[in-house]
């Protein structure tokens, strides 16, 4: 039975579901709590007679004889980005309208995710239950990207909000029901994208949920049953092995088990497959997420400021970011592609029974490791899960995890670093990010850095020193995979966590559902 402490459990919160439908309609005639209309600098230019230039805009200032004009000069409303204004007005269809800044254009999709975000605050603020969005120039977006477009709205609609009051005594759930996409087309292709942004955005906010879950209550066992939960919530498509420690003894999985010796919370071995309810193969892939629900660093304690010991939830934010996918992945069924889903959950503490500096263990893959640092113990993990993950056969392999504190010096909080030797797969991946809007970085795999990984007594040792520490640790990662598979190391450390919201982002969700369709033969 997993240990636990406190007698806390989270409340139990359905996701807040809103419908989404996209329209083509004057938008006077829109009858809602908040017409929402996003505006760029541009946009906002006035004529001689001080009139707006922007053919929207102008309709509805004439329509509200001129107060829009009128209030965005005194309020000094230019359409910067972060900027909007709310009024309550009689006369529309709508009880209130919005503008919100885009700065001097808007193309991207992290721009329209942002609009998203900004549209849920403002119909939080106003307790509105009805919303429509529209561009003041929709011209402005090609007919290409307008369904990417659409879908990041809606999609940073639903991620704006959310809030997680799982732990809190007290919490409001938001109003807002539905929300019409105006102007960005219609049809079923649109309407399928929508449901897609969706199910990722849900994707999200479950990899958000387990990162920012507490070690006293989520424990590897219980990271487990929510795994388990997610392939009898999608058992047309999924099926579930969870393996116990003594499993993984017969594995000879010894770097993973070293890492969970010292803890009270026995490890689990997660390994969800999904398999398209029918039709043939054409792709297996593996997504590996490391999984240290909590993470003191054993004998070489963290400790000092900056150490981050506090914040150790979220070393299991691979595995948030894999098992989010895996949610998003049950609903969208993609054909023609298996996925396994793997996770070497456990915890780092300390204890007589915990593994020491100097210690030599032993890989699943008969490789042998000297433990120079116990606080390197999430790549000892994923040495045993990649060996695994190889075993079932798959084409490529990427892996997921909030690894070293050297990514995040080299490329701050909002920025994951990738390793891996294949152009092909860095490409491909590189190409879902662009969709998801997270951002990635290719970082050199630098052979010659190795010699920094050489032991004298095993045939290597878990850290290199302090120059180059995210490259030797996804050398080290490298000894473990086979050379038929294609892999990639994603470094998370940065960007799992936003420090000002103090919340757990579900970062990689979004990027590796991408990823998987595109794989697909959809």
């Amino acid at each position: 039975m997993a240990h636990t402490l406190g007698l806390t459990q989270p409340n139990s919160t359905d996701p807040h579901k809103i419908s989404f439908t996209a329209k083509e309609i004057d938008v006077k005639e829109w009858k809602g709590d908040i017409l929402v209309v996003g505006v760029t600098e541009k946009d906002l230019t006035k004529d001689e007679s001080s009139k707006f230039q922007n053919p929207i805009l102008n309709k509805l200032d004439a329509y509200l004889s001129g107060i829009l004009v009128q209030v965005s000069s005194e309020e000094d409303f230019v359409g910067k980005p972060g900027q909007s204004i709310v009024l309550r007005l009689p006369g529309l269809g709508s009880k209130r309208i919005g503008l919100i800044g885009l700065g001097q254009s808007v193309s991207s999709p992290v721009a329209f995710h942002s609009l998203g975000e900004a549209v849920a605050t403002v119909s939080k603020a106003s307790q509105s239950s009805s919303v429509a969005v529209v561009l003041a120039s929709p011209e402005s977006v090609s007919d290409e990207s307008k369904l990417s477009s659409a879908s990041a709205i809606a999609s940073g609609i639903v991620l704006g909000l959310f809030e997680d009051s799982r732990y809190k005594s007290e919490s409001k759930k938001p109003s807002l029901k539905s929300v019409d996409i105006i102007g960005f087309g219609t049809g079923t292709e649109l309407e399928k994208k929508l449901k897609y942004a969706e199910d990722v955005s849900y994707g999200v906010i479950f990899g958000r949920e387990l990162t920012n879950s507490p070690a006293n209550v989520l424990t590897p066992a219980v990271l487990a049953e929510e795994a388990a939960k997610l392939a009898s919530t999608y058992s047309d498509v999924f099926t579930a092995n969870i393996l116990n420690e003594e499993q993984c003894k017969e594995l000879k999985m010894g770097s993973y088990l070293a890492v969970a010796a010292a803890s009270a919370n026995p490890p689990h071995f997660i390994h969800l497959v999904y398999k398209p309810s029918s039709g043939s193969v054409k792709t297996k892939l593996a997504l590996v997420g490391k999984g240290l629900t909590f993470d003191s660093g054993g004998y070489n304690i963290k400790t000092g400021p900056g150490c981050l010991i506090e914040l150790m939830k979220f070393d299991m934010g691979g595995s948030a970011a894999v098992l989010g996918a895996a949610k998003a992945i049950g609903e969208i069924k993609p054909p023609g592609v298996e996925v396994h889903f793997i996770v070497a959950a456990c915890e780092n503490m300390i204890s007589g029974t915990g593994m020491r500096p100097g210690d030599v263990i032993t890989a699943s893959n008969g490789k042998t490791i000297e433990v120079n640092n116990t606080d390197a113990e999430g790549r000892l993990t994923l040495a045993d899960a990649l060996v695994y993950a190889c075993n079932q056969g798959v084409d490529k392999i990427v892996d997921l995890a909030t690894l070293t504190g050297a990514c995040v010096i080299a490329l701050g909080p909002s920025m994951a670093g990738i390793y891996t030797p294949s152009d092909e797969l860095a490409k491909e991946v590189i190409a879902a990010s662009e969709k998801s809007g997270e951002k990635l970085w290719r970082m050199p795999l630098e052979e010659s850095y190795w010699e920094m990984m050489k032991s004298g007594v095993a045939d290597m040792v878990n850290t290199g020193g302090r120059g180059g520490g995210s490259i030797t640790a996804a050398l080290f990662l490298k000894q473990f995979v086979s050379e038929k598979v294609q892999w990639m190391h994603i470094d998370m450390a940065g960007p799992v966590w936003n420090e000002k919201k103090k919340s757990g982002t579900g970062f990689g969700v979004a990027t590796l559902v991408e990823w998987v369709q595109n794989n697909s033969s959809s």
